[in-house]
């Protein structure tokens, strides 16, 4: 396994992300990883290097600045909010490390995904609502809303699915009802896969460490979603 701290700069701020390739000559598709709300953690490096040990160039993407981590859910929400109020910034954090993504030898430029946890799903719809060039989007237990679902979700270019834990209460029945009436009416080819009995941060064994009832890892949803995410893959990054 082979690892790379990459550097490039986009909305005013440097970001340092790392990619993960396993040992080969033949360029290999490309998955954006994106984290939840508290920066590049281990969470996020950890899917990265399974994405590479499954044959894929995985970058596990920075997404404060200079590799900034935080620890409080409130300072990174606060960090999170400027980006919720204007996507277009958002959109243009994804969009530069899909771009170095792109560029790098070891990727098949047109064979690239994203992926992301939590606030990292919703970058990674984001980042398809701007017409980017993605087979496939998948986001585990992501937000869903958007502010221009009639518009936006006509650019979408490549499969979505979309893992959301039911009884999750930070994304609410009429927010998934929404979501599903965005994709269908885009004609988007897409998935929700709803797992009962199941909150937030499903796919984090750290969220039980935080001691907040939403929030709470669940190994049979977190094996069940990854499962889902590679029988997309393998049906769109390979063909």
């Amino acid at each position: 396994m082979r690892t790379e701290t990459i550097t490039y700069e986009a909305d005013g701020l440097r970001f340092k992300s790392e990619l993960y390739v396993e040992a080969g000559t033949e360029p290999k598709p490309g998955v954006l990883v994106f984290p939840e709300a508290f920066g590049l953690s281990d969470h996020a490096r950890t899917r990265a290097e399974g994405l590479a040990k499954l044959g894929y160039a995985a970058l596990a993407c920075d997404i404060h600045g200079d590799g900034r981590l935080v620890t409080d859910l409130g300072e990174a929400l606060g960090l999170l909010k400027p980006l919720y109020a204007d996507t277009k910034r958002m959109r243009a954090r994804g969009l530069a490390a899909l771009k170095m993504l792109q560029a790098r030898e070891e990727v098949v430029p047109a064979r690239t995904a994203s992926i992301g946890f939590c606030f990292g799903g919703t970058m990674s719809l984001e980042l398809a609502r701007s017409g980017a060039d993605l087979k496939a989007v998948v986001g585990f237990h992501s937000g869903l809303s958007t502010s221009a679902p009639k518009s936006d979700a006509k650019a979408y270019k490549g499969r979505v699915l979309v893992c959301i834990g039911a009884d999750d209460p930070f994304i609410k029945p009429e927010e998934r009802m929404a979501f599903e009436e965005e994709m269908r009416n885009a004609g988007v080819d897409w998935q929700m896969h709803l797992y009962g009995g199941t909150v937030h941060s499903f796919t984090s064994r750290d969220a039980d460490q935080r001691n907040n009832p939403a929030m709470r890892y669940s190994e049979a949803a977190d094996k069940e979603s990854w499962a889902a995410m590679q029988e997309i893959f393998s049906a769109v990054l390979f063909t």
